[in-house]
C-alpha cells in the first residue's frame, strides 16, 4: 500500500495533463480531420453534375422492337445484309418443321414404319459388309506400311552402327599408335636425361 501511495505522490499533474491533451489531439485529428481520407477515391472521367454529358448511344444505331428475343431483332444492326440473315433463318425454321412433320415419331409403330421405309435390310447388310471389308483393307495396308518402315529403320540403324563401330575402331587404333609413340618418346627422353645426369 505504501508503494501505491508513493507512486501516486510521484505522479505530477503536468504529466497527466500532457498525456490527456495528446490523446484528445490525436482523437480530433483522426476523427475530424481530412474528409478525403474516409471518402471514396476520385473516379476517372468524373464530371460535375451541372456539366453536360455526351450521349454514347448517338454513336451507334439503336435497335427498334422487331419481335426477336427480348422483343428486338436477333441480327446485329451494323450488319450489312439483315434481309439475307432473316431469309436464312426462315428457311431453317421451315426445314426443321418439315423434318419434324415427315420423320416425327409419335409411337413405336410409327418408328417401325419409318424404319421400314428406309434402306432395305439386304442393302443395309451389304453396306455393313463393305464397311467392315474396307476397314480390314485399311488395317492391312497400314500394318504392311508400318512393317516396311520398321524394317527400313532397322536397316538404317544397323548401317549407322557398323559405320560408328568402324570409326571407333579406327580412332582407337590411331590413339593406341599415338600412345605407343609418346611412350617411346618419353622413354627416350628419360634415357637421355639419365645419361646427362651420369655425365
Amino acid at each position: 500500500m505504501k508503494k501505491a501511495m508513493t507512486w501516486l505522490k510521484n505522479i505530477r499533474p503536468l504529466k497527466v495533463l500532457t498525456v490527456f491533451l495528446a490523446g484528445i489531439f490525436l482523437f480530433l485529428t483522426q476523427a475530424c480531420g481530412a474528409p478525403g481520407v474516409a471518402s471514396q477515391p476520385p473516379q476517372p472521367g468524373y464530371q460535375a453534375p451541372n456539366v453536360e454529358r455526351s450521349d454514347s448511344t448517338k454513336d451507334y444505331p439503336l435497335n427498334s422492337p422487331a419481335g426477336g428475343i427480348n422483343n428486338f431483332s436477333d441480327v446485329d444492326p451494323r450488319a450489312i445484309d439483315e434481309k439475307a440473315a432473316n431469309d436464312r433463318a426462315k428457311a431453317l425454321v421451315k426445314n426443321a418443321q418439315k423434318n419434324i412433320d415427315q420423320k416425327g415419331v409419335d409411337s413405336q409403330e410409327q418408328y417401325g414404319r419409318n424404319f421400314q421405309q428406309g434402306t432395305p435390310l439386304g442393302e443395309r447388310v451389304k453396306n455393313l459388309g463393305e464397311d467392315i471389308g474396307s476397314s480390314a483393307d485399311e488395317l492391312r495396308e497400314g500394318l504392311v506400311k508400318g512393317t516396311q518402315r520398321g524394317i527400313e529403320n532397322i536397316k538404317g540403324n544397323t548401317q549407322n552402327a557398323t559405320e560408328d563401330v568402324t570409326k571407333n575402331v579406327k580412332r582407337g587404333a590411331d590413339d593406341a599408335g599415338k600412345n605407343v609413340k609418346r611412350t617411346a618418346e618419353d622413354a627416350g627422353d628419360a634415357v637421355k636425361g639419365a645419361v646427362r645426369n651420369v655425365d
